[in-house]
């Protein structure tokens, strides 16, 4: 019986982590965009950082609605 629980634990540790693994690989473009815009907002902070992160992450949909 122990053997049995250790080979059931065992995998659902391997397909927990495969999981893991596909949810990180698959971002959405919004999530990438969310990363870009926060690495270059390094050191700015408050209102600062806030207004920022608005343009920056308003910007590629302004640029899509004037296409339109």
């Amino acid at each position: 019986m122990k053997k049995f629980l250790s080979s059931l634990l065992a995998i659902a540790m391997a397909l927990g982590f495969g999981f893991a693994q596909a949810q990180e690989q698959t971002k959405s473009p919004q999530q990438n965009k969310m990363a870009m815009c926060n690495k270059q907002a390094v050191g700015k902070s408050g209102d600062e950082r806030k207004g920022f992160m608005k343009t920056c992450l308003s910007a590629k949909k302004e640029a899509q609605q004037s296409k339109s």
